[in-house]
């Protein structure tokens, strides 16, 4: 059976595949290796003779995309599938510029690289997710610099491939891992930088769209200035480098601790010139007169108090005084018109006993009795005869 399956794949012709070489290595002369499928989740082993690798213009390595001219071979005695490769180019970059910008365009219309989407990172992180390669340098950068700037920071660390086929799906399992770790307040991808096509994998369409699910902020560390993958679009805030993630993510304690002395110079000078002036302000209330001697506003008062009862008593004397005189004035005057003054200039007042005062002669008749009224009091008398005219 196996040797009619290799006569049926004998028989088939050659094809021109495109990949992403995920293994690639050198042996007595012949070249061995793995591509990948760049839309299925597929791997095929390769074998370039030693005589089609001499014919070949360009060096080749691993994460190098591909196109290449292969016939499939089968192995009878081992069941296995090769792919001999008559011919292999590297795709254009022009190519893989154009895809991305392709997938760049569609994702920013979805609204995945808008600002307002962005979350801000804490001030002060207390645990760090850190997605990087196992031993990188990229990760002693970060816990370097970070512990330097704060040394009681903590970090979760998650190893993923950072090249290759398998790199996007680490790196999206690590994220997913740390996003779901209740004590990550924010997550660092680093990888130490790299050419174009070692970093396509932070340009993978499902590890942007994993990144812009993620509720925990996502720092993208990936190092490379000239070529951005798309992680730098759609993290929270792209770092040139590893060590730039540690410092904007981790705030320098030295700088923190001088801006705290700084805050606490000027609240204590502020205070300092508060309580200074209201020292002031209360050494002026105590330099007034009212403050400084308080018994001289009641002494001033009782100065005032006593002018005041010496006029009123002077006042008082003279209307007094005043009045004493009015009333001997009146006095003289209601004596000298009062008819016992009259009575005492030697005058009487002549009435009848019926009490009629005498005013002619006429109205006494003879033998009538006369009461004199004087002014030492009251005599009787008689008229003898009639009064002459």
């Amino acid at each position: 059976m196996s040797g009619k399956l290799k006569d049926y794949i004998d028989r088939l012709g050659t094809v021109w595949v495109e990949g992403e070489i995920t293994q690639w290595g050198v042996s007595g002369g012949n070249a061995y290796g793995k591509v990948k499928d760049l839309e299925a989740d597929v791997t095929l082993s390769f074998r370039v003779w030693s005589t089609t690798l001499m014919k070949l213009k360009e060096e080749f390595r691993q994460g190098d995309r591909v196109v290449a001219l292969v016939k499939a071979e089968w192995w009878p005695k081992g069941g296995t599938l090769t792919m001999q490769v008559y011919d292999l180019r590297h795709v254009g970059i022009g190519d893989l510029l154009a895809k991305l910008e392709i997938l760049r365009r569609t994702l920013a219309a979805e609204g995945l690289f808008d600002a307002d989407r962005k979350q801000r990172l804490p001030f002060l992180p207390t645990c760090i997710g850190l997605v990087t390669g196992k031993d990188s340098d990229a990760e002693k950068d970060v816990l370097r610099n970070a512990q330097l700037r704060w040394p009681a920071v903590r970090f979760r660390i998650r190893h993923a491939s950072v090249q290759g086929d398998r790199a996007a799906s680490e790196v999206i399992g690590a994220i997913r891992s740390l996003e779901k770790d209740p004590d990550v307040d924010v997550i660092i991808v680093a990888r130490g930088g790299g050419d174009f096509q070692n970093l396509l994998p932070f340009s993978d369409e499902r590890l942007i769209r994993a990144v812009a699910e993620c509720t925990t902020p996502v720092v993208s560390a990936i190092g490379h200035e000239a070529d951005r993958p798309l992680l730098d679009h759609v993290a929270d805030l792209r770092a040139s480098t590893p060590t730039d993630a540690a410092k904007r993510v981790v705030p320098d304690i030295t700088d923190e601790l001088a801006r705290v002395r700084q805050a606490r110079s000027r609240m204590a000078m502020r205070v300092t010139g508060m309580v200074t002036a209201e020292i002031d302000r209360i050494g002026h209330l105590r330099s007034r007169p009212v403050l400084a001697d308080p018994a001289r506003i009641v002494g001033d008062r009782a100065e005032e108090l006593t002018r005041w009862v010496a006029r009123g008593s002077e006042l008082l004397d003279y209307t007094f005084e005043r009045a004493g005189r009015r009333v001997v004035e009146l006095r003289g005057q209601l004596r000298a018109l009062s008819p016992q003054a009259t009575l005492e200039r030697g005058y009487a007042i002549p009435r009848l006993d019926s009490g009629a005062v005498l005013r002619t002669p006429d109205e006494a008749a003879p033998g009538a009795r006369v009461r004199l009224t004087l002014a030492g009091g009251e005599v009787s008398t008689t008229v003898d005869d009639r009064p002459r005219g």
